[in-house]
């Protein structure tokens, strides 16, 4: 097919001739290494982002990896190559020599794109996915793009190749490690006039962060006008060919001055799942990766020393499923049950049917037991001796109003009613162990129109298998509880949310002394709705969710701040650290990713619409909690963050609608 492209070549130039006498072709019609078009020059002065490409040695051989956070470090004008005209030649070829780790299902990594600049459209990608190349193209003129697939060629076995992709009118051939070529035909030809004026090259993406190229590469060569296989094959070496290298592979990484090294620089090292190689003498100065600690160390001799610890990060957040619920949901509790699984108790607002109880089957929550509950606003799983139990508040008003205690029956594989236990307009439930024996406190928000009222702190008794009252707690519209543990000190904190007059009242935190919770601090909140406690470093901190600002005079406010605060040792109380401005916030869930440290919360109302963006905030040190991610949420109301063997996961309940949602947390 391209063994006619010198005469094929001629008639394009004499084609073009013919249209203009001042014809030249787009780009020379030479080897264009695009790899190291995308690097510094020798003598320039690289940009910050290039501290993120690494290169890596492995089996003998160098090659680069984006290490950091920036999806468009690599990358250049196409004005740099098509110098004469904007079009990409029409008849051309690609060399591209990797390694690339086994890809996830359905997970598509880019080696390189071409992107318009201002409308963020794909002309150009080179991709591969599980066992799978795939060529992208977007013809001018079509609404859709064209995308050739070459399968089953196993590219993702974490092992160098070096690919050339020939395309040449209807035809594109692949040649693997010089093998026998692969040959496609396309609907339609390469098209001629392909126009990359405005669009950039990015190597290794596709300019954003999803997609990027996990691999290593070592090549990337456009040879317009030609079939690159036969300067390359046969050869020695033909998963390593070489066309066009860049140089900072082909030497001694480059160390300039004091600053250290232009490319930080990785050996190849021994992979174990956990057991160490031995270390002793002989193997001084080798490098070992533990891939269950994800930790990179170097053996002294003696013993084997951390160099480097890179956890998973979070990437970003997709959503992953719609949850339809029997009515609106006010709470979620995630809970396990040895060898049965992962569940989720939702409660439901409607009294029929009831709340519901989903299991995690198939990488979804399905609905498993249905429980009649009245106006339910949360759900607390907890063990005792083993057994397992959920109890519910409901807060419909009726006499008695009644919440309800369940006990997971092993025979029936149902949750059973155990008990009852008489509460007022319940918003919250809260179960601990201290000192060998087990507790529940239950929020009573209100009685009658009365929302100062007592809350009830109950205890296990073993002998009659029931929980009976320890202490009373005056609270002013109780909305939550949150009990934590700092050293042999045992604490509970009450959100107070109205006391019939107004939000701007305190809420409290108590301390365990002789045999009883008493106050610690008092500490001044605006309606609020939430504690959530949690550590980083040995640091201890609380953070409430302010739900709005109500008082006899003036409007109600809804974006108001709500407050992280620390545990100030040397006082002993807890300080203001961060105020954080939230919309009628419900709900702080703190969670981890890798060794990351996060707080997300339900931003629920602004006093004009439920649909809000609740936001993730990442912990950045000295800085506090940054905004990260947004999340659109209508009503929303809880957030719970689980992990299964599918990955890390955060689900949020609606209190306006049927519809609460699962998302997943992607992670690099």
């Amino acid at each position: 097919m391209l063994a006619c492209r010198s005469l094929l070549l001629t008639w394009v130039l004499l084609a073009a001739g013919a249209r203009s006498q001042s014809w030249r072709p787009c780009t020379d019609l030479l080897p264009l290494d695009l790899l190291s078009r995308a690097l510094p020059r020798p003598g320039q002065a690289p940009p910050p982002q290039v501290g993120q490409v690494q290169m890596v040695q492995s089996k003998g051989s160098r090659g680069l990896r984006l290490a950091g956070a920036e999806a468009t470090v690599l990358s250049f004008p196409a004005s740099q190559i098509f110098s004469n005209c904007d079009y990409f030649p029409a008849e051309f070829s690609l060399v591209a020599t990797m390694k690339i780790p086994r890809l996830r299902q359905k997970r598509n990594e880019y080696i390189f794109s071409v992107v318009e600049e201002g409308s963020d459209s794909l002309l150009l990608g080179l991709r591969v996915s599980e066992n799978c190349l795939h060529f992208l193209v977007l013809p001018p003129g079509v609404g859709g793009r064209s995308r050739l697939s070459f399968k089953g060629v196993g590219l993702d076995d974490n092992r160098w190749h070096t690919v050339v992709l020939a395309v040449s009118g209807l035809y594109a051939t692949l040649t693997v490690d010089c093998g026998l070529p692969l040959e496609l035909k396309q609907a339609q030809s390469f098209p001629s006039a392909l126009s990359t004026r405005g669009s950039r090259f990015f190597i290794s993406s596709r300019r954003r962060m999803r997609g990027r190229f996990s691999g290593l590469l070592r090549q990337l060569v456009l040879l317009p006008g030609s079939d690159a296989t036969s300067r390359l094959c046969p050869t020695s070496d033909p998963s390593l060919a070489e066309l066009s290298v860049p140089q900072v592979l082909r030497s001694t990484p480059l160390q300039p001055d004091h600053r250290g090294p232009l490319y930080p620089y990785e050996a190849e090292a021994r992979v174990t799942l956990g057991s160490p190689p031995p270390c002793s003498g002989p193997e001084q100065g080798q490098l070992w990766f533990n891939a269950q600690r994800k930790g990179l160390f170097i053996c002294d001799g003696l013993t084997w020393t951390t160099l480097l610890h890179n956890p998973e990060r979070l990437d970003y957040v997709e959503d992953y499923q719609d949850l339809y619920t029997s009515s609106e949901t006010f709470d979620v509790e995630i809970f396990s049950i040895p060898s049965e699984g992962l569940f989720m108790a939702a409660a439901n607002r409607d009294s029929r049917p009831g709340s519901g109880i989903y299991r995690w089957r198939n990488g979804s929550f399905q609905l498993y037991q249905n429980i009649s509950t009245q106006e339910a606003r949360a759900w607390k799983h907890f063990t005792i001796a083993g057994k397992i139990f959920l109890v519910v508040a409901n807060s419909r008003e009726a006499e008695p109003e009644l919440s309800v205690i369940y006990r997971w029956n092993q025979r029936r594989r149902r949750f059973l009613r155990h008990q009852t236990l008489e509460t007022h307009a319940a918003l919250d439930w809260e179960a601990f162990h201290m000192h060998n024996h087990s507790f529940l406190v239950v929020a009573n928000h209100r009685r009658d129109s009365n929302h100062n009222i007592l809350s009830v702190i109950y205890r296990w008794n073993p002998d009659t298998q029931l929980f009976e009252v320890n202490q009373t707690v005056a609270t002013s519209g109780a909305y939550d509880w949150e009990f934590f543990s700092v050293g042999p000190y045992h604490f509970l904190a009450v959100a107070n949310t109205f006391d019939g007059q107004t939000t701007t009242i305190s809420s409290t935190v108590y301390v365990w002394l002789d045999g009883r919770f008493q106050i610690f601090q008092s500490i001044p909140t605006v309606g609020a709705t939430d504690w959530e406690t949690f550590q980083i470093h040995g640091r201890v901190f609380l953070a409430v969710a302010n739900s709005q600002k109500v008082s006899q005079r003036g409007p109600s406010l809804y974006s108001i701040n709500s407050t992280v605060y620390e545990l100030n040792t040397l006082t002993q109380t807890f300080i203001r650290f961060q105020d954080i401005l939230t919309h009628s916030a419900v709900d702080w869930e703190f969670f981890t990713v890798g060794e990351e440290k996060f707080l997300v919360v339900a931003n629920s109302h602004d006093g004009i619409s439920y649909s809000l963006n609740s936001v993730v905030y990442r912990w950045q040190g000295y800085e506090g909690f940054v905004a990260v991610h947004s999340l659109p949420t209508f009503g929303c109301r809880d957030w719970e963050h689980f992990s299964t063997d599918q990955g890390s996961f955060l689900v949020y309940s609606s209190a306006t609608s049927r519809l609460s949602k699962v998302f997943k947390l992607r992670t690099y």
